[in-house]
C-alpha cells in the first residue's frame, strides 16, 4: 500500500492528526505514514529556504515521496492538490478533507478564519494568511481516487464546497461527517477513519486486481 502522507491545515499542528493516525494503524494493512511539518508553524523551527508561501510549497512538495496517498486538513489542501498537479507518478490518491484552499471561495458563504488566526500567539507568519492559490481550471487533470471529507457543521468550509469539488473532480466521491465542524478530523476521529478505512480498502483491492 502506499505510503500515507498528512499535511497540516493553517495552524501547523502536527498533532492534530494523532487521534485518526492511531485508528488508521489498526488496519489489517500496513500504510507508513508521515506528517510534513510545516517550518515556523506551531513552534517548529525556521527553514533557511522557506520565507514567503510559494517557498513553503516548494519545501512541502520536495518532502512528498513516491508511492504516496496524501490526507490533508483545511488549507493543506492547497499543498496536496499541487503535489497531483505536479507528481502525479508519485501521488496516487488524495483525501481532501474540509478543504478551504486552493479554489475561490468568494461565492460561498464561508466565516473568515484570518482575524483569530492572525490573533493567535503561535506568531504564524503573516504571508500565509494572504496566500491565495486557485487551481480550480486544473481540477479535472487530476484523474485519481479523491476521497472528500466534510463535516455537515463546517462555518469555514460548508459542505456546499464538497459538494463543488466533487462536481470538479473526476473521480471523487464526497463522505459526510455528521455534527463535525472544521476540526472534526480530530474531534470525530472515528467517523474520518471509518470513511477513510473503506476509500483505502477499495484503493487495496484496485491494486490488487490490477496486480492479478
Amino acid at each position: 500500500m502506499p505510503q500515507l502522507i498528512f499535511l497540516p491545515g493553517a495552524s501547523g499542528n502536527t498533532a492534530f492528526f494523532h487521534p485518526l493516525i492511531e485508528k488508521i494503524e489498526k488496519l489489517p494493512w500496513q500504510n507508513a505514514v508521515k506528517i510534513v511539518a510545516y517550518p515556523e508553524f506551531n513552534h517548529q523551527p525556521a527553514h533557511s529556504q522557506v520565507h514567503d508561501f510559494a517557498s513553503l510549497q516548494a519545501y512541502v512538495l520536495a518532502n512528498i515521496p513516491d508511492d504516496c496517498i496524501i490526507i490533508a486538513q483545511s488549507m493543506g489542501g492547497i499543498f496536496a492538490v499541487a503535489a497531483a498537479l505536479q507528481y502525479p507518478e508519485k501521488v496516487k490518491g488524495l483525501v481532501l478533507v474540509a478543504t478551504s484552499g486552493g479554489m475561490d471561495l468568494s461565492s460561498f458563504q464561508v466565516q473568515d478564519w484570518r482575524q483569530d488566526y492572525q490573533a493567535s500567539d503561535l506568531n504564524y507568519p503573516d504571508w500565509f494568511v494572504e496566500a491565495k492559490a486557485d487551481y480550480t481550471v486544473d481540477f479535472a487533470k487530476i484523474n485519481m481516487p479523491i476521497l472528500l471529507l466534510w463535516g455537515d457543521q463546517d462555518p469555514i468550509s460548508p459542505l456546499a464546497v464538497g459538494e463543488f469539488l466533487q462536481q470538479q473532480f473526476p473521480q471523487a466521491v464526497l463522505k459526510i461527517v455528521h455534527d463535525g465542524d472544521h476540526l472534526f478530523l480530530e474531534t470525530h476521529a472515528d467517523q474520518a477513519a471509518e470513511h477513510i478505512a473503506a476509500y483505502l480498502s477499495q484503493f487495496a483491492a484496485v491494486q490488487q486486481s490490477e496486480r492479478d
